[in-house]
Order: C-alpha cells, then sequence, then structure tokens
C-alpha cells in the first residue's frame, strides 16, 4: 500500500453534543481529504478508547485479516471485537461525525473527547480516560527497549 503524504499527527480536544455527534479536528478533515475518501471506519480498541480509521486504510487491514487462520481462537475474539464493532461513518457538511451510543459506551464518551493522531489513524477518547492513561504508571526503561526492539 503506498504511503499517504499527509499524516494524522497531534492531538484536539472537542465535545460530543447531545445527537452523541462530534467535530474531527480541521487537521484531520484534510488528511482524511488526502486519501480521496471523506470516510471513515470507528472501532474499538484493545485500550479504553476508539480507533478512527480512514476507509483506504481500514479496507487494507480488512485484507490483512482475512489473510490469517480464521479458526484461531485468538484471531476469532480479534475479529468479533475489531470488526464486529467496525461502523462507516460519515463526515457531514460541518466536519461532525456521529459517534454510535454502543461505541460511546465502550469507550465511555460523555461529552469532553480527545482526538489523537496515529500516523495512519486516529484514537477518540474521553478526556479524563486519556488523561488517567497518560499519567499512568510508565517504565521508561523497558518502553525504550521495546521501542528498540520495533527498529524505530
Amino acid at each position: 500500500m503506498e504511503w499517504i503524504a499527509a499524516v494524522f499527527r497531534g492531538r484536539a480536544e472537542h465535545t460530543v453534543d447531545a445527537k452523541g455527534r462530534t467535530s474531527l479536528p480541521a487537521r484531520f478533515r484534510d488528511v482524511l481529504a488526502a486519501t480521496g475518501d471523506p470516510r471513515i471506519v470507528l472501532t474499538v480498541s484493545l485500550e479504553s478508547c476508539l480507533v478512527a480509521y480512514p476507509m483506504t486504510e481500514w479496507l487494507a487491514f480488512e485484507e490483512r485479516f482475512a489473510k490469517l487462520p480464521q479458526f484461531d481462537p485468538d484471531v476469532a475474539r480479534l475479529r468479533r471485537l475489531l470488526i464486529g464493532n467496525a461502523v462507516e461513518c460519515d463526515v457531514d457538511r460541518v466536519g461532525r461525525i456521529l459517534v454510535p451510543s454502543l461505541l460511546r459506551e465502550h469507550a465511555r464518551i460523555e461529552k469532553d473527547v480527545v482526538w489523537v493522531g496515529g500516523v495512519r489513524n486516529l484514537e477518540l477518547w474521553a478526556r479524563e480516560r486519556f488523561v488517567e492513561a497518560m499519567a499512568g504508571p510508565r517504565d521508561v526503561d523497558a518502553l525504550a527497549r521495546r521501542v528498540s526492539e520495533l527498529g524505530l
């Protein structure tokens, strides 16, 4: 898959309205527009947040996922979790998406949210959960070793 020139980076805080809509930050909408497809797929994360993928990235993920051993219990569980909870979301004319209630419940999103860039995707966090996750205990030495193992 070809690397897109623009990437999702940085973070922005927004709110969710009474109908469950939140604004996709303008700089992230610009990156999405660069993909040529204004749709995103929103699903749960292994953490207490949601992950938003541009449609092109999501389709590539599904293609890679389809090549995994489908009868492996871990693959089946991950399929139910990630693909079973995936929802295609349109960005409306003013830059908002509707976050389905089931996904809001998973991430405990009520009012204040944080969008976090993840290079090829975005995370959507309840603000208080994001603050907790960032303040949690960190073993910097172990993290540095792991990053080194990954080749970064």
